[in-house]
């Protein structure tokens, strides 16, 4: 289960179909070829995200992975 407090590269490579989760909600894991670390939380934060929806975020995240698991 994912966890505010992991590390976006821990998360990519744990999860490489995470990428585009996160692009589709505006939290960059890449920059010009570059990996981005830091945390989930982190990451959401500087995309203006409050804790409020950084659980949410947290939880839309696990359910995506699920069913892509499942897929």
């Amino acid at each position: 289960m994912i966890t505010k407090d992991i590390l976006i590269e821990d998360l990519v490579n744990q999860h490489p179909i995470s990428v585009r989760f996160l692009m589709e909600n505006r939290i960059k894991c890449l920059a010009c070829g570059e990996p981005i670390w830091g945390t989930l939380e982190e990451a959401a934060k500087e995309k203006g995200f409050d804790n409020e929806k950084i659980v949410i975020l947290v939880a839309e995240l696990n359910e995506y992975l699920k069913i892509k698991k499942d897929e």
